[in-house]
């Protein structure tokens, strides 16, 4: 039992790191667009959309081939082996893609971002930096060094918002936002750099094993340009379609939808290397237990946030914003808050075929999502606006999800389908009965949102209770999980 204690406070920590990272958008959002241009705004969102895309496809799904790899390894020897031979990889990789973008950046400039080349040079940078970060952060998630992790990932974020905070509020604009970023970035990278260096040592690695782990994480490179084109090219073609100004009306209100991923970042970090773990040593019964209860509480959370920030949406986005933005990007949220609850069923449905190295299957998955997503966007975006991009990601999401469960059916125990079956009503029915709450009480400052959250909140644990949501055990389970000292 205590290790399941220990992985709960696992889960509970990365998630709390997590929530700052989600909330960093909607934290800089009333910096940005009450400082800048709605355009200039736009252009913002390019950048991080950008840094999101590049890195995913330059880096050969490494970093998450040494999340399956390292995560068995128990030799400092062996580690290094691993840790080493794909750094060097990615450091070719990532510093031919920036030399790349340094040189097209005339062009890259005139399609993407206003003809600003200035950015686009330090943003060739910032990109090669986050390669070697994202190979760093799944160093300490292989190995669930979740204590240190979670202090380099929320020192990252909070020298990035406070940087980026100063620059633009001393009148550098969006160049002086990203600046900020990529002082942060590189700051954090010698730290992350530093501590590994001191666990582990350097050796000049013999790349035993290249062949294995770009054979496990090539075939995800395609699904990870696929994934990118269902959660951010919108952006990109919003902007090429309709101009960097409706970009930034679109943006907010994903940020907003998209906060539901602060219950699925724990999942996607710890679930990949505990599993493994468990399964590399023949486990099954634990794997079962993690993945049932994983679905069953992500759904409980994940449900009435959705209902929620449906209903909270342009309230809260006036608050952040300004009437303009919120006024166009509040119908926004309940599409992208949906697609998110249901991208975390397919990172829990998902991990089944991760653990039997299916990473093929994924793949396709989310090539065929991708390519209905972005066909969807071209043909609907000129007719009805930024509500079609948030309705086409709604619509990939589904069928990505809808795949994996058909292919994934055999590998599921049967308690996941009691959870499917039994809970999910249950969990809806309780998150749609406090919302003539939000609707009567009409919130529209800070501090009445704030109760009206708590009080939907409060509302919606006792009705789960009350019809019989939790299970005798785990209500004994949470009650030593409470009190535990």
């Amino acid at each position: 039992m205590s290790q399941y204690f220990s992985l709960i406070q696992k889960f509970s920590l990365i998630g709390l790191t997590n929530l700052l990272y989600g909330l960093q958008g909607l934290i800089l959002l009333p910096l940005l667009s009450k400082n800048l241009s709605i355009g200039d705004y736009g252009i913002w969102i390019q950048i991080l959309v950008t840094i999101g895309l590049i890195p995913s496809l330059v880096m050969l799904g490494l970093p998450y081939t040494m999340v399956r790899f390292l995560a068995g390894k128990k030799t400092k020897k062996s580690i290094q082996e691993v840790y080493y031979s794909i750094l060097g990889i990615i450091l070719i990789s990532g510093g031919i893609a920036s030399i790349i973008i340094f040189f097209l950046s005339y062009f890259i400039a005139k399609f993407l971002f206003n003809g600003f080349t200035d950015i686009v040079n330090l943003l060739a940078i910032v990109i090669f930096i986050e390669c070697i970060i994202q190979l760093q952060y799944n160093y300490f998630r292989a190995l669930q060094k979740t204590k240190k992790y979670s202090f380099f990932f929320l020192i990252r974020v909070f020298l990035q918002i406070l940087l980026a905070s100063i620059f633009v509020l001393s009148g550098y604009g969006i160049f002086g936002a990203l600046f900020g970023y990529c002082i942060a970035n590189f700051f954090i990278m010698l730290v992350m750099t530093s501590q590994i260096i001191l666990e582990i040592g350097i050796i000049a690695p013999k790349f035993l094993n290249v062949k294995e782990f770009i054979s496990f994480g090539f075939p995800t490179v395609p699904g990870n340009l696929s994934m990118w084109t269902v959660r951010m090219s919108d952006r990109y073609l919003i902007g090429l379609t309709l101009g960097t100004m409706y970009v930034g009306y679109y943006a907010p209100g994903y940020e907003l939808g998209n906060i539901i991923s602060i219950f699925i970042a724990p999942l996607s970090f710890l679930l990949p290397a505990v599993l493994s773990k468990y399964y590399d040593e023949n486990r099954k019964s634990e794997v079962n237990f993690i993945l049932v209860n994983s679905l069953k509480f992500f759904l409980i959370f994940s449900i009435p946030s959705v209902v929620g920030l449906s209903f909270l949406s342009k309230p809260i986005l006036t608050v952040l914003s300004t009437n303009e933005i919120a006024s166009e990007s509040y119908l926004i949220t309940p599409f992208v808050a949906i697609s998110t609850l249901l991208f975390g069923v397919y990172v829990i449905v998902g991990q089944v075929h991760i653990l039997e190295k299916n990473t093929k299957l994924l793949g396709v998955v989310w090539i065929i999502a991708g390519a209905i997503n972005l066909i969807l966007n071209i043909i609907l975006l000129p007719f009805i606006g930024i509500i079609a991009a948030a309705l086409t990601t709604l619509i990939a999401f589904s069928i990505a999800l809808l795949i994996t469960l058909y292919y994934s059916r055999d590998y599921f125990p049967n308690e996941l389908f009691f959870v499917i079956k039994k809970i999910f009503p249950r969990i809806l029915i309780s998150s749609i009965l406090f919302a003539p709450i939000i609707i009567y009480l009409n919130p529209n400052g800070i501090i009445t949102i704030t109760f009206v959250i708590l009080l939907s909140g409060l509302m919606y644990l006792l009705t789960f209770t009350m019809i019989g949501g939790f299970t005798n055990d785990e209500i004994k389970f949470i009650k030593k999980l409470t009190y535990r000292k």
